[in-house]
């Protein structure tokens, strides 16, 4: 149900450089339903470490590709060099894991001139007997591609790698009920999901999984989830008469919910001149990559508080916030035996966590216990424009309408194409300081009234079904 990387992995394509050819990053078809991490050009391991911080791209040269490590990530969300996460822990959730997770953040972390966590534990947890995908190679990637930017951003936070037998969902909700009740205060990232209407996303599964929400949320934690790369229509798994349709557990109104965006210019336009530049939504679709962020109304939850008067909408809608999650413009992973070039929004949970593991460690030094539940004060720095204009950029160029005419623009302010749109670090983090801590949060209700909705333009491609009781990694 959750747990496959085909709901909260969004795959797309993968390039062997040895051989220079695409290949399907996607499990194979027909066996789940979340979505991995959307995986552009890979290459063979570098035999040596840089001597710098940043590096030129790995996949220009060869590719044609652009892409960012933490430092152009750094700088252009303009993170402060005064915190690392000390003193905070983020846990990381992912299914079936990686047999080279620790040497590979080593590469990862010598690459990049990174020092290492002050822990990294990974805890596989037990199985509940549900029968997953397989899907290893893209878990094992998605599981480096989490683990690495989580770290990198908040080098001094302790990582637990949260190992769900499985992608099956409820294995996943029974991964993380196993192991975020000893973590109170975590900041947890969640890159996979699932169509709201698929047959796996039952209703048992949904409120298992809300409950557990409920107690981590109790505990001071802040959850993230991304909210899928297949358009707001998952056409790619729905076919092309699809509704527009929420990604399920990112439209948990307990957890804040992370869309993606791309360069503006397209590719490149992220990180000029040493900082920001520009963002438009992310639709590759346009550019031979089919994907793009996630984004619609839910029909499993009624509009929180904190959301009405804001979207237009009687029902909850996601994304909240947004991050870079272009593949022409993604990231480099280590996944051994290769480097690959991830987009997805996967690429941005780990890293909005990494951003409140920075949060706690300034509320810590003045005395504040953690922020806890996120969404309520996003919202509120959202609806104030001079407080928002300082806090996010917002993205107002582009839709997310894939394979499918139906999806969101973006627009000022709030949109359901980008939520408020990407993070300025260091001003958001001022801005939360003052925050109280919230330990309940708005959960919404389990009263979604089914309606969809938000015509846009957009080429219409071929869609196929893809039926499966797994997550997909985002």
């Amino acid at each position: 149900m959750i747990t496959k990387p085909r709901r909260l992995w969004f795959a797309a394509a993968a390039a062997a450089v040895a051989c220079l050819a695409w290949t399907a990053a996607a499990s194979a078809a027909g066996t789940t339903g979340g979505l991995p991490a959307i995986q552009g050009p890979l290459l063979s391991t570098l035999s040596g470490s840089g001597s710098a911080v940043s590096h030129p791209c790995l996949f220009t040269a060869l590719f044609g590709f652009d892409c960012y490590g933490p430092y152009e990530l750094g700088k252009a969300y303009n993170f402060p060099t005064n915190l690392d996460g000390t003193g905070q822990t983020i846990v990381i959730v992912d299914a079936y894991g990686s047999p080279t997770i620790q040497s590979d953040l080593a590469a990862f972390d010598s690459y990049f001139h990174i020092p290492a966590p002050p822990s990294f534990t990974i805890i596989n947890a037990a199985s509940d007997g549900e029968t997953g995908s397989g899907a290893l190679t893209s878990w094992g990637v998605e599981t480096s591609l989490d683990v690495e930017y989580a770290h990198a951003m908040a080098p001094g936070a302790k990582i637990v790698l949260d190992v769900a037998a499985n992608d099956a969902n409820d294995n996943i909700a029974y991964a993380e009920a196993q192991v975020l009740p000893f973590y109170p205060g975590a900041l947890v990232s969640q890159s996979f999901g699932d169509w709201e209407t698929d047959s796996t996303t039952t209703p048992s599964y949904v409120s298992t999984s809300h409950q557990i929400y409920q107690m981590a949320t109790s505990l001071g934690d802040t959850i993230f989830a991304s909210a899928g790369d297949a358009g707001a229509t998952w056409t790619q798994y729905t076919g092309t008469t699809s509704p527009v349709i929420a990604s399920y557990p990112a439209s948990d109104p307990l957890n804040t919910a992370v869309g993606g965006t791309q360069g503006n210019p397209y590719p490149g336009g992220l990180y000029v001149n040493g900082g920001y530049g520009g963002e438009q939504v992310w639709n590759e679709g346009a550019f031979g990559i089919d994907a793009a962020t996630g984004g619609a109304p839910s029909i499993l939850f009624g509009a929180p508080s904190w959301q009405r008067g804001v979207t237009g909408y009687s029902t909850r809608t996601i994304p909240d916030v947004s991050y870079d999650a272009a593949v022409n413009g993604g990231v480099e992973v280590f996944a051994s035996p290769f480097i690959y070039l991830v987009g997805g929004t996967s690429v941005g949970s780990p890293q909005w966590a990494a951003i409140f593991a920075l949060l706690n460690q300034a509320r810590a030094a003045q005395g504040d216990g953690p922020i806890g539940f996120a969404n309520a004060d996003l919202y509120h720095l959202g609806r104030d424009q001079s407080t928002r204009s300082n806090v996010f950029h917002d993205i107002t160029v582009g839709n997310n309408a894939l394979d499918s005419s139906l999806g969101f623009s973006a627009g000022t302010g709030y949109d359901l194409a980008t939520g408020w749109g990407t993070p300025n670090v260091s001003n958001l983090i001022q801005a939360l300081l003052k925050a109280p801590s919230d330990h309940h949060g708005d959960g919404g209700d389990q009263s979604g009234d089914g309606k969809g909705g938000g015509g846009d333009h957009s080429g219409s491609h071929g869609g196929h079904q893809h039926d499966s009781n797994t997550a997909i990694p985002g």
